[in-house]
């Protein structure tokens, strides 16, 4: 069966900002989400917050070049993610659609098929 990523990007600084009451329903939907998604996820993970990122890009005199912070400077960042199995890409994106986080006016879903 197809897989696709599910991107979940938001602004850190309303996350940052959410009361222990959002936080636990934000969660909540994620349950409900995981339930509701089943055996179609094959994992999926929170992610640390982008002041803890590193970008590594291009080369300097034979090395790396090594910054803080995520590759692009934007007020939406990749938060988390789910790797699911899904007939098709309209499947995983009606899927997708019951993440809180395709319900709200500061992030969105992303659905990507894994190549």
């Amino acid at each position: 069966m197809p897989q696709y990523l599910v991107l979940i990007y938001g602004d850190e600084q309303t996350w940052e900002s959410w009361t222990e009451e959002q936080e636990r329903a934000n969660g909540e939907g994620h349950v409900r989400f995981q339930a509701l998604a089943g055996d179609a996820i094959l994992g999926g993970k929170e992610l640390g917050r982008t002041r803890t990122a590193r970008s590594v890009r291009g080369h300097r005199n034979g090395r790396p070049v090594v910054t803080d912070g995520p590759f692009v400077e934007t007020k939406e960042v990749l938060g988390g993610y789910y790797v699911i199995e899904a007939a098709d890409l309209d499947a995983a994106v009606a899927l997708a659609a019951h993440l809180p986080e395709a319900d709200t006016d500061y992030s969105g879903v992303e659905v990507r098929p894994v190549a």
